[in-house]
């Protein structure tokens, strides 16, 4: 009689990972009739063809079973430049023991990785079946926010603050309750507002709309991870705009990229927010900013 293994379950992983984007790839022909590819748009004189492409954008965690027929680990792999908080726990399972017991909560540091738990089954005689579930929350839940004065990220351009706090248009959720939207003309340079390390780099997404379900997880973004575990959100970037790469440290008024009008938007615009994780689920936090006059900002509701 054949012992039923654990290599027969099927493992059904729900990894925190936004949907296929798009990115441009830019072909021509130099002077010299080479024929040239590229991601980045070239400067160049020579006709330029330009194709979009669907790219697979990265998770910010991966979970891989590891193991022999008999026992198995479940891995977990943080790929953002910055904390990030996993739960990993059991769906649809029968004759399965776990050490330890799920559902676990762990918070994983930058580019970590750790097994998580041993799965193994319980009575090796009886069929057995697994369905592992993994979520993930950038930062890390013992942060908080330090009465810091944020600088104004858009340097000398002219912008107009179209939706502060509790904005009645978009700034409905946790997460951007405590956001500013500042219209201003697209391929404005987006200054980092505080010293920080970029966690994360999204400018692969070109498309835009007012269809919140279509548009409202995809904007182009850099977020900085700040000293006191807070991090900075830029978002709604120009596409192929971002000129700093995750994991490197930014100062006040460093470029980070530039304005555009992607995702969940009516227009060209910088959505900027302060986020804490506060147990599996992020939230803004009021802050404090500089106008582009040096003076203290209204951020009120509007």
């Amino acid at each position: 009689m054949t012992t039923p293994a654990l290599r027969l379950l099927a493992a059904t992983l729900l990894l925190f990972a936004a949907a296929p984007q798009a990115k441009k790839i830019y072909k021509y022909t130099d002077t010299n009739g080479v024929v040239h590819f590229t991601d980045r748009k070239p400067d160049t004189a020579q006709p330029v063809q330009e194709t979009v492409v669907k790219v697979e954008q990265g998770k910010m965690v991966e979970l891989r079973l590891e193991g022999h027929a008999d026992q198995r680990q479940a891995r977990v792999f943080n790929n953002y430049a910055g904390p990030a908080e996993v739960e990993l726990s059991l769906g649809d399972a029968s004759n399965i023991a776990t050490e330890p017991p799920l559902p676990l909560t762990i918070t994983l540091p930058a580019r970590a990785e750790r097994v998580l738990a041993n799965l193994r089954q319980a009575d090796t005689t009886q069929p057995a079946r697994l369905e592992l579930a993994i979520r993930a929350i950038p930062g890390s839940p013992g942060a908080h926010h330090e009465d810091a004065e944020y600088a104004w990220p858009l340097g000398k351009h002219d912008a107009r603050i179209d939706q502060g706090f509790n904005g009645s248009f978009s700034h409905t959720d946790e997460q951007s309750r405590y956001a500013m939207d500042a219209a201003t003309a697209e391929g404005t340079p987006v200054l980092a507002a505080r010293d920080g390390v970029v966690m994360e780099v999204q400018d692969d997404y070109y498309g835009a709309g007012l269809d919140k379900e279509k548009f409202g997880g995809r904007a182009n973004v850099v977020r900085v991870l700040h000293s006191d575990g807070s991090m900075a959100v830029y978002a709604h970037l120009r596409p192929e705009s971002v000129v700093v790469q995750a994991g490197r440290h930014v100062y006040v008024g460093q470029q980070l990229g530039e304005s555009g009008n992607t995702g969940f938007s009516t227009g060209p615009h910088l959505h900027f927010c302060i986020q804490l994780n506060a147990g599996m689920k992020l939230v803004s936090v009021p802050f404090r900013m500089r106008g582009p006059d040096g003076g203290a900002l209204d951020l009120g509701a509007r």
